[in-house]
């Protein structure tokens, strides 16, 4: 296709953030560059300095809230100063600007409804900000059918046939790596078999469950250890702290850097994800899949979706019946040996190659419409 000069805005970018939404634009980013378009991707600056030239990172006020102004006011001012043939929005935080610049013509990613879902003081608010979002936007992309099919429920004057979903994708470093596993269990001094959480520590993750589901396989399992790496957000900050103090047997690792993830993935007997809502893709569960650690994961529509047979599923809020699916996984070898190996094949559809092309697609037909 014709090359082009397409703005990405995305609120956070790695490394200052690992979340699946960071990570599926920057990812977007690096495949359209790879493509030959003249890409910039605007976001704001906070804790990393990035030194390439086509990452715009705008000031901003690093507490809760105050970023909203100094974000959205000089995002709209580098749209209005710049034009593209593609502005291209991640998710409401980074969509809301291109409203407000004026622009009539534009792209959104919408990764979960949570706004719907979770409960939060500002929840009025987020639902009229991604209802009149999914109203505005000329197309829209998820990374699901679930999430496609969430918008048209809760958004029932949605046009369905402007939203596309494209799936996400892992990075290729995601790939086992048994000897530097080996060498960090030996650091963090573990021994025996190990659980390994990696993700934003919040409410909706179901953390705490995962907490007490490790506690209660560790009756039966007397050498089982429980590895959570993450932040936590601001609002479960203090009950963070608690569980350090509280849990001694847990390792609480904190922030993990991009390069180690797949080590960390690699060191786990199981990779546990036990979110409750607000899930779109779940690229946590693939990439520990891409790295040989089996899975398991809440039955949300979007893991069943994406994970097919490949993970064992259990109802969220529900630590007893996870305690006893993790107590039969690690006595059965063979089936962790089993489930890694008919997923190899399985996760390969998940890659920017497939990911990337149909992206175009999408872009050439924003193309012909506007």
């Amino acid at each position: 296709m014709q090359k082009l000069n397409i703005c990405l805005i995305s609120l956070m970018i790695p490394p200052d953030s690992q979340d699946g939404e960071s990570k599926f634009f920057k990812g977007i980013f690096d495949y359209l560059k790879r493509q030959g378009h003249k890409v910039f991707y605007l976001t704001g600056k906070w804790n990393s300095e990035l030194k390439d030239p086509n990452i715009v990172q705008v000031n901003v006020i690093k507490k809760r809230f105050l970023w909203i102004p100094q974000f959205n006011l000089n995002v709209i001012k580098y749209l209005r100063n710049n034009k593209f043939d593609i502005i291209h929005g991640n998710g409401p935080k980074g969509t809301l600007p291109i409203i407000l610049s004026g622009k009539k013509k534009f792209i959104s990613t919408i990764h979960d409804l949570g706004p719907f879902e979770a409960t939060s003081t500002l929840l009025p608010f987020g639902q009229v900000l991604l209802r009149s979002i999914v109203k505005r936007a000329t197309y829209i992309t998820t990374c699901s059918n679930s999430i496609k099919r969430q918008i048209k429920h809760y958004i029932p004057e949605v046009n369905i046939n402007k939203i596309f979903n494209l799936y996400s994708a892992i990075e290729e470093k995601y790939k086992p790596a048994p000897k530097k596993a080996k060498d960090l269990k030996e650091k963090l001094n573990i021994k025996g078999p190990t659980l390994l959480y990696i993700g934003r520590i919040a409410f909706y993750k179901g953390v705490s469950d995962i907490i007490k589901a490790y506690y209660i396989a560790k009756k039966k399992i007397s050498n089982l250890n429980l590895v959570i790496g993450g932040k936590p957000d601001y609002k479960i900050l203090k009950i963070y702290e608690t569980w350090k103090k509280k849990y001694k047997n847990v390792h609480f690792i904190g922030f993990v850097p991009a390069d180690k993830i797949p080590i960390y993935y690699s060191m786990g007997d199981i990779f546990i994800t036990y979110s409750y809502a607000s899930e779109g893709f779940g690229l946590t569960p693939i990439e520990a899949l891409a790295c040989g650690t089996p899975v398991i994961c809440s039955s949300l529509p979007a893991y069943k979706e994406i994970l097919q047979n490949n993970a064992i599923f259990v109802s969220p809020r529900d630590p007893q019946q996870l305690a006893g699916e993790i107590i039969s996984l690690i006595k059965d070898e063979s089936k962790r040996i089993n489930m890694i190996k008919n997923a190899q094949n399985f996760i390969k559809k998940y890659n920017w190659s497939f990911v990337g092309k149909n992206l175009e697609k999408i872009y050439q037909k924003f193309l012909g419409e506007r």
